[in-house]
């Protein structure tokens, strides 16, 4: 799929969501989360509605070893099968219930349009950290990757160690721990994974790369997909708003 870029002016302004403190980032055809949704905000959706999740109801999301296999114990709220923090992303969650919770916020999740060009256009008036109006980058965190939490490339991150309990890597980072990129946006590139909207009835894309993968997987010509029934220990999502 080729990439798309939407050029337009916007402005930042500051919203807060129902029940939580989530950020964000205004655009002139719609608003995007500043971060990643966490645990802390998905728990909101689960104690208003009484939802399971797919990974809770099969006893476990997934994880690639040897294969994909399903790991017991571990769901959006204990993402490596221990207690986590509630501003750690939520993960093992599929496509449809990432947009049921988007929905329910007055949201919905991104298009694969949408998603590129918030993550690599900057399209601020006045950017900081040193990013320029107008310029597409390479990797959402700029001209380089580094600052990102990917496997190996990215530089020193914050992630939290639980690389005990993987065969690959060591696990995600906080959401919004780590360099602020494009449009002011975290965690755009790599961390984890998040689900965008395609025009596919089975498979959904999946943008950013993640906390496994290296930095070419961030890039904007780095095309994803997984079936929109995965529930993976390093897919996570973002809510956008039309204006």
């Amino acid at each position: 799929m080729k990439s798309h870029f939407v050029f337009f002016t916007i402005f930042i302004t500051i919203s807060f969501s129902r029940f939580s403190n989530a950020q964000m980032i205004q655009l002139e055809s719609f608003q995007i989360d500043e971060k990643e949704v966490s645990i802390g905000d998905f728990s909101q959706y689960i104690k208003s509605t009484g939802f399971k999740t797919k990974a809770e109801r099969e006893g476990g999301g997934l994880v690639y070893e040897f294969g994909w296999e399903r790991k017991p114990g571990w769901n959006w709220l204990t993402p490596y099968g221990l207690p986590a923090q509630d501003d750690e992303p939520a993960v093992h969650i599929t496509f449809d219930e990432a947009q049921a919770y988007c929905i329910w916020k007055g949201k919905r999740l991104p298009t694969e349009k949408e998603w590129i060009s918030a993550a690599y256009t900057e399209q601020r008036l006045n950017p900081s950290d040193g990013f320029e109006k107008g310029k597409t980058y390479s990797f959402p965190t700029g001209n380089s990757p580094r600052g990102a939490n990917c496997l190996g490339q990215c530089g020193d991150t914050p992630a939290i160690d639980y690389s005990h309990l993987l065969d690959r890597g060591v696990g995600h980072s906080r959401v919004g721990s780590t360099k602020r990129g494009v449009n002011g946006l975290y965690d755009m590139g790599a961390n984890v994974w998040e689900w965008v909207d395609i025009k596919d009835a089975s498979e959904k894309g999946t943008r950013g790369g993640s906390w496994w993968y290296g930095s070419s997987q961030m890039m904007s010509d780095y095309d994803a997909t997984k079936p929109r029934d995965m529930a993976v220990v390093y897919i996570g999502f973002r809510c956008l708003k039309p204006n």
